[in-house]
C-alpha cells in the first residue's frame, strides 16, 4: 500500500491530514503470523491435509503407492498453506491501525482499500485477548445504533459477533501496551466530554470505556 493520491501531509493509514489538536498516539498492523494462524487457521488446515494423507496412504495397499498418494496430498496441502501465508502477508502489508487522541482508524483491504473512522464517542468499551507471544486482539464494542456490516470488516472484526459487529485490531504486537494506551486515551476523552465529572465517580456504560479481558 502506498500513499498515492492522498493529500500532502497525510500519514499512511489516514484518510487525510489530522485536524488541529489531533495527534497520532500509535500505529500498527496485524502480524503475518497472527493472521496466518488465527484468521486462516493454518494449524487445522495442516492437520486436515495430514490426516487425509495418512488415510489414503494406508488405503492405497502397497507402500510405494501409499507414499505416492500421501505425498501428493501433502504437496497440495503445502501449496494451500503457501497461498494462505501469502494472503496473511498481504493482509499485514495493506492494513494500518491508528489510534489518535480522538479516534481509532482502520485502513484495510487488499484489493479495495477502505478507511473506517471510529470516533471515541462511538466506542462503548474495548477488550483485550492476549496471546503467549505478546500479541493480541483488541475488539471494540460500539455504542448501540452504530452498526457496521460484519463482512465489510472481516477479518478485522471479532469472530462470531454478527448481530452487533465489533471492529477489532487483530493480532497486534505488544497488545498489552496498545490496550493500555487506548484505555488511557478513551478515559481522557471521556473526561474532556464530561469535565465536571470526577474520575472516581462511576460512569454509565456509554462513558466507561475501560478495556477488559476478552472471552
Amino acid at each position: 500500500m502506498s500513499g498515492d493520491f492522498l493529500p500532502e501531509g497525510t500519514l499512511r493509514g489516514l484518510p487525510g491530514p489530522l485536524p488541529r489538536g489531533e495527534r497520532v498516539l500509535w500505529q500498527g498492523a496485524p502480524s503475518t503470523k497472527g493472521v496466518f494462524v488465527r484468521v486462516f487457521h493454518a494449524r487445522p488446515v495442516l492437520l486436515w491435509f495430514g490426516a487425509w494423507a495418512c488415510v489414503f496412504a494406508v488405503a492405497a495397499g502397497s507402500p510405494g503407492h501409499g507414499a505416492l498418494v500421501g505425498g501428493a496430498i501433502l504437496l497440495t496441502g503445502a501449496v494451500a498453506l503457501a497461498l494462505l501465508w501469502g494472503l496473511a502477508w498481504l493482509t499485514h502489508r495493506t492494513s494500518v491501525y491508528t489510534i489518535t487522541n480522538r479516534r481509532v482508524v482502520l485502513h484495510t483491504g487488499i484489493a479495495l482499500p477502505v478507511t473506517r473512522n471510529l470516533p471515541f464517542a462511538q466506542i462503548e468499551t474495548g477488550a483485550l485477548r492476549a496471546f503467549g507471544d505478546g500479541s493480541g486482539d483488541i475488539p471494540l464494542r460500539l455504542q448501540p445504533g452504530v452498526r457496521i456490516a460484519y463482512l465489510q470488516l472481516w477479518p478485522h472484526a471479532r469472530p462470531w459477533h454478527l448481530s452487533r459487529t465489533e471492529p477489532m485490531l487483530r493480532s497486534v504486537p505488544e497488545a498489552g501496551s496498545v490496550a493500555r494506551l487506548l484505555a488511557q486515551a478513551l478515559l481522557a476523552h471521556a473526561d474532556e466530554a464530561n469535565p465536571v465529572m470526577p474520575v472516581v465517580v462511576a460512569r454509565p456504560a456509554q462513558t466507561a470505556p475501560r478495556l477488559v479481558a476478552a472471552e
